[in-house]
């Protein structure tokens, strides 16, 4: 499978992955992964279910036609897809996006892979010096050590979220077949996200690939390239205009474009 570690694990999409030398190590499920790059793809250590691997990495996505058809839509973003390939949107699993996803609001990707980790070292099975991501019921039946964790303001949304999970008021799961705005409009209801948020989750979770997340960075590459400001709206509806059906992919490249430059 065509797939460059390095620009997919290290872009912010997903913060359980960390680079130990030249293999990437994450926590997928009860299982320790360690991918590592080779010249056709990567090894895999950790799992025998290969299955577990192609979807997170979207095997069935066509990367020829979708960096092209990005590539046509506009120069600039042609020039990053040259200098940044194998880049893939994961498939992360509906659940654990959104509860990570509310962690994230106005955090860096440091800080939100640091409260990922103590939430699931509180909470979460150990694997062996890594720990599973928790479920709502292991969450719930300890969640007086949510303070251990350091959420600040986020913590009562994080136990609000596990709570509706376990209810059966939300149901993470059901949005599977939404449309991206149906998708979003359910997304929003929940505490804690709000239109960023929930394209990240509708991008990185339920494969929404219109979808188009602004944070400070891509903002500031929207009036630096594009001289577009604005609200969240309408910046996002600029972005998925301009770039198509493959918006969420050409946001990856743009995010990229700091480093690469």
């Amino acid at each position: 499978m065509d797939v460059d570690l390095d620009s997919t694990l290290g872009c912010g999409q997903a913060h359980r992955w960390h680079k130990v030398d030249d293999s990437w190590e994450g926590v997928l499920g009860n299982e320790v992964i360690t991918l590592t790059q080779t010249p056709d793809g990567f090894e895999c250590e950790g799992t025998d279910d290969e299955n577990l691997i192609l979807d997170y990495f979207r095997h069935d996505d066509d990367l020829d036609s979708i960096y092209e058809e990005c590539a046509r839509s506009d120069e600039f973003v042609s020039g990053l897809i040259d200098r940044c390939r194998g880049l893939r949107i994961l498939r992360q699993p509906h659940y654990e996006c959104i509860a990570t996803y509310i962690l994230a609001t106005n955090a860096n990707v440091k800080r939100i892979g640091a409260m990922v980790e103590g939430v699931c070292r509180t909470f979460g099975r150990n694997l062996g010096g890594r720990y599973s991501f928790p479920t709502p019921e292991e969450i719930l039946a300890k969640k007086d050590l949510i303070h251990e964790c350091r959420l600040g303001y986020r913590a009562d949304r994080f136990i609000e979220y596990a709570q509706s999970v376990h209810d059966g008021t939300f149901d993470p799961d059901a949005l599977e077949s939404t449309s991206y705005e149906e998708c979003v409009e359910a997304l929003l209801r929940i505490k804690g996200v709000g239109p960023k948020v929930a394209d990240c989750i509708a991008l990185f979770s339920y494969g929404h690939l219109e979808a188009f997340p602004i944070d400070a960075r891509i903002g500031n590459v929207l009036r630096d390239r594009y001289g577009v400001e604005g609200s969240y709206k309408k910046l996002a509806q600029y972005a998925r205009e301009r770039f198509g059906r493959y918006a969420g992919y050409a946001q990856e490249f743009l995010y990229h474009a700091d480093f690469i430059e």
